[in-house]
């Protein structure tokens, strides 16, 4: 259940503290019986904070796959494995280059 209290008991702010730990949940203030803020704790907000992205990512990605912006996984990963293992050859090649210079 929300917890809801009045601006003027903003005043009380060990108090504010100990609801917004002790629930979990969010306290709502209002002003002039409106409501005005939302107080809670930084690891809610965190939490909050965190789904809030996931969300958004998993809305771009609905977006791309229904404009048939998608690639297949295999090729992606071939793609990427294929741009290590060169680099890693070069790296190699270049290694060998120094020790025969030295």
């Amino acid at each position: 259940m929300p917890r809801i209290i009045p601006i003027k008991d903003l005043k009380n702010t060990a108090e504010i503290s100990r609801m917004c730990h002790e629930s979990d949940e969010p306290v709502f203030v209002t002003k002039n019986g409106y409501s005005h803020l939302v107080v809670m704790s930084a690891e809610r907000y965190e939490r909050e904070q965190f789904l809030r992205h996931v969300f958004d990512t998993i809305e771009i990605s609905e977006r791309q796959i229904a404009a048939g912006e998608v690639v297949d996984a295999y090729d992606s990963f071939n793609k990427i494995w294929g741009e290590r293992r060169v680099r890693s050859d070069r790296e190699q090649q270049s290694g060998m280059a120094d020790a025969d210079a030295a």
